[in-house]
């Protein structure tokens, strides 16, 4: 009798778990994403303004900065204390903000047109910075004395430094039409702009503080570039995620998760954690029932792999976040710049499921599981590793050294039947034999198989 109750009891719980789980599995989207790792935060104060900037000092400081709501009204200087939940209005202006930037806790620059305003009691106030007849599309704040302009205007722009908080102005290049529109400076000397022309661009570097330029990369341009060393960087644009190891002369372009559901435009901003682990925007999933989820991506590793997860509470309608901030490996926020502004924020280094960029090549149903040889065999360094799946399960694909230790795993979620390839890029291990593995399991293990690849650098 206590048996028999107890069964029922199985069933009934199992029962309720699948009547939950029920519209997930025939809509195609996760029942609910990542609730309790990240969580929904507004600025519902600001009306139709942008988030121009976003800068966060830690774990509870933020400032950001809107652009104009319109022709006739204000733009906005904002301050939350409590890590995103309340942001407060703590400055308005007639010109739109473009960057704002602090260089400690208590001093910080907000650059408008035409006006950078300055303050050294964490934004209870603020004055202007003398700035004349100039304005800056873009500005690098090193230390109290030394700001960098980038001014993209044809007649009077070009590159333009203070060395004494803004007594004086030194325009250090001047290319017309070409003038650059982004700036950034590792050091005192050492430091890029760049230019988006449409489908081109440029990145000029200079090693001698702004007094010369030189070209280094044409056709391509940065939304953001950062560097951890004078060697190794990063930057991101429409044209995805590049890293360089020699000082921006060359540029790989990371392999992000991309392809089957997954729809990219690109990254618009990313934050280093440290020299392996980065925080990247950019993408959305798109399911069947057009149902849309942003995703962030990461990688531990410096970009030799990069996974994503689902970060969306409530908001399903925005196409990508914008801005990324992380002050450190738990505390970081992802905002979107339009209005409703959404941003949301995590405390615990976000979802500790990470997901790959898996293809589904084809949803006919296949009539035995299958894991099929990787192609091409011998590769360099990348390879494809197809599979079907002729039921639901859950699905672990690993990769194993020639010792049996696992080194990388492309492959941990739930996925319908169907058949799926993954591309694994290797650049970042050594020449030799490797081993991959299929396992799904549905309630119990129901298939496993090892196959034998050879990487040949």
């Amino acid at each position: 009798m206590k048996n028999r109750l107890k069964i029922q009891l199985y069933v009934l719980v199992f029962s309720i778990f699948i009547v939950a789980l029920l519209p997930a599995i025939l809509n195609g989207t996760p029942a609910s994403p990542a609730v309790g790792n990240w969580y929904q935060q507004f600025m519902s104060n600001i009306g139709g303004a942008q988030i121009t900037d976003i800068t966060f000092i830690d774990s509870l400081t933020g400032f950001s900065v809107t652009s104009l709501r319109t022709a006739n009204d204000s733009s906005f200087i904002l301050k939350t204390t409590n890590g995103g939940d309340v942001w407060n209005i703590i400055y308005r202006n007639n010109r739109s903000f473009v960057k704002i930037k602090f260089i400690n806790g208590t001093t910080g620059f907000a650059n408008s047109f035409f006006t950078i305003f300055k303050t050294t009691n964490s934004g209870l106030s603020w004055v202007p910075v003398n700035l004349p007849g100039i304005f800056g599309d873009d500005m690098f704040v090193l230390n109290d004395s030394t700001i960098w302009l980038a001014m993209s205007e044809s007649l009077t722009g070009g590159v333009y430094r203070t060395t004494n908080g803004g007594g004086n102005w030194q325009q250090q290049l001047f290319l017309g039409s070409n003038n650059p529109e982004k700036i950034y400076m590792f050091n005192q000397r050492i430091g890029f702009i760049s230019r988006n022309n449409g489908s081109s661009g440029y990145v000029r570097k200079t090693t001698d503080s702004g007094n010369t330029w030189s070209l280094i990369v044409n056709n391509d341009y940065y939304e953001k570039i950062s560097f951890i060393d004078s060697l190794t960087g990063w930057k991101c644009s429409v044209f995805g995620m590049k890293k360089t190891t020699d000082g921006g002369l060359s540029w790989v372009t990371q392999i992000l998760p991309n392809g089957g559901i997954i729809q990219t435009n690109g990254i618009s901003d990313f934050a280093i954690i440290n020299k392996d682990t980065i925080w990247a925007n950019g993408g959305y999933v798109l399911y069947p029932n057009n149902r849309v989820y942003s995703i962030i991506n990461r990688t531990t590793n410096g970009g030799i792999n990069w996974l994503f997860q689902i970060p969306d509470t409530s908001t399903i309608d925005s196409i990508t976040y914008f801005y990324v901030n992380f002050i450190n490996k738990n505390n970081g926020w992802l905002t979107d710049k339009y209005d409703p502004v959404r941003e949301i924020h995590t405390t615990n280094g976000g979802d500790t499921t990470f997901l790959t960029g898996l293809q589904q090549i084809s949803n006919e149903l296949p009539k035995k599981f299958k894991l099929h040889q990787n192609f091409p065999n011998p590769f360099n360094p990348t390879t494809s590793i197809a599979f079907q799946l002729p039921q639901l399960g859950f699905v672990t694909l690993r990769i194993f050294d020639l010792n049996g230790k696992e080194i990388s795993c492309l492959v941990k979620e739930k996925l319908d039947a169907g058949e799926f390839k993954f591309d694994w890029n290797a650049s970042g291990y050594s020449s030799g034999v490797y081993f991959y593995q299929l396992t799904v399991t549905n309630g119990k293990e129901v298939f496993r198989e090892t196959k034998k690849m050879l990487m040949i650098k």
